[in-house]
């Protein structure tokens, strides 16, 4: 029998600290702190148990991310299941779901098999392949969505991100089956003729740097047509990495009219802007871009209202080769997994728009509850299976690229002190990391 005690936490940072007794995956106790003092005495039987002292922490559900790229099978040197699923355990995180832009692209269960296979044998967080909607991410063929989905990983998530299902007719089709299979559609939101050959945001910034401007309504045109799309086909969709405050308000429009849609907000997208481009590094480009100051305000309210869902890292490893190099030629993308919790912490909380079980909402019980997955983002109550996360809420750190977990380093947050850091992290009772300090099987 695993058994794992942990000494003077606050479950949601409420009411007073408690001992947690955690029994072959399952929560067994909940106990006023100091209560179960003697750790052989807390295991039925007898063998003893792991103590995490825990006294001034905070305890909520183990994290979810819809939203991460893995890079395996294709890209290695940036990223592989095992780096990312380390990174992944350090950040809080107990399951992740691992987007369909590999080489080659997961739109057949051999590559979705073979990633869900990998996940299980590394171990650390239940690892979830994202199938692609479309044959080669080309947005002109519909992938066999339905072998995925009846494969042993079961894939409950479709996604193109990296590109945009551009074409109505496919989004239509696509939407259609999707609500026959009782699977989602995350969509990446962006009209690709009004974004060629775009690196930045179109506005102030860009146009005084010389650097291509993406407009915000490439983004917005493609969420309010899916939103109709959606409600004409009955079907479930979810909008990729909101960025704009018109994408907000086209959020909340289609709540309104009863339309099934949700949408997630990056880390990233939430703390940084545009102004970050001055010095043209290419850290800073990802996409969506980073928008104005008044959009990341915009993301903050709705975050906190609920018009955006949930918080997804969209984790993009790429190795040094890829953004050491001019602004407009860089890849896209930041790192993720570890820094989303100080982010939202600093974003979100610490100006009140949040209180951890907040917290505890938008990253874990919303995109469980979006995503299907049972075990997940369910309340810390006894009886329930063992997915926590251990949070310092008071352990302020500096971030740097090249201690964090990922083989990549591409960090926008380099140098950042960043409120909150994850003490430990449970799934189904293990522990799969204390201290920083992963623990493989």
């Amino acid at each position: 029998m695993t058994t794992v005690l942990i000494t003077g936490t606050r479950p949601y940072g409420e009411g007073d600290p408690v001992d947690v007794l955690v029994e072959d995956g399952v929560i067994t106790q909940i106990v006023p702190a100091g209560t179960l003092t003697d750790a052989s005495d807390a295991a039925e039987d007898g063998s003893g148990a792991e103590v995490l002292e825990a006294a001034g922490t905070v305890l909520l559900p183990g994290f979810v991310d819809m939203h991460t790229h893995l890079r395996e099978p294709g890209r290695e040197d940036a990223e592989t299941v095992r780096s990312g699923s380390a990174a992944a355990a350090r950040g809080g995180y107990t399951a992740v779901f691992a987007m369909a832009n590999t080489d080659p692209v997961a739109d057949t269960a051999v590559v979705t098999d073979h990633v869900y296979a990998q996940g299980r044998m590394v171990g650390l967080v239940d690892v979830h392949p994202v199938g692609a909607v479309t044959k080669g991410l080309a947005g002109a063929e519909l992938a066999e969505m339905g072998v995925m989905a009846a494969s042993s990983a079961s894939v409950r998530l479709f996604s193109d991100d990296g590109h945009c299902i551009a074409d109505p007719l496919i989004m239509r089709r696509a939407l259609e089956y999707a609500r026959g299979l009782d699977v989602l559609i995350a969509q990446h939101a962006e009209e690709p003729r009004l974004t060629e050959g775009a690196v930045a945001h179109e506005g102030p910034t860009a146009a005084r740097l010389g650097l291509a401007g993406w407009p915000r309504a490439a983004e917005e045109s493609i969420v309010i047509r899916d939103a109709l799309l959606a409600r004409d086909a009955g079907a479930r969709v979810h909008i990729c990495h909101a960025s704009t405050a018109g994408t907000v308000k086209l959020l909340r429009w289609a709540k309104e009219q009863g339309i099934d849609i949700t949408a997630e907000v990056t880390p990233h997208h939430l703390m940084l802007d545009d102004s970050r481009l001055e010095t043209y590094d290419g850290l800073f480009r990802v996409n969506p871009p980073l928008r104005e100051v008044s959009d990341a305000r915009a993301l903050r309210a709705a975050l906190a209202e609920g018009v955006v869902d949930c918080v997804a890292t969209d984790h993009a490893p790429h190795a040094a080769q890829d953004k050491c190099c001019e602004f407009s030629r860089a890849r896209p993308g930041m790192l993720g997994l570890e820094t989303a919790l100080g982010v939202v912490a600093q974003t979100m909380v610490a100006p009140g728009l949040l209180d951890w079980r907040g917290v505890a909402a938008v990253m874990s019980e919303r995109p469980a509850r979006i995503t299907g997955l049972p075990d997940h983002g369910r309340p810390i109550e006894v009886g329930e299976t063992a997915n926590l996360t251990v949070v310092d809420p008071d352990s302020a750190w500096t971030v740097r690229g090249a201690e964090l977990a990922s083989i990549a380093d591409n960090t926008p947050y380099e140098e950042f002190t960043l409120p909150a850091r994850v003490r430990a992290t449970l799934l189904r009772g293990r522990v799969t990391c204390v201290d920083g300090k992963v623990r493989a099987d």
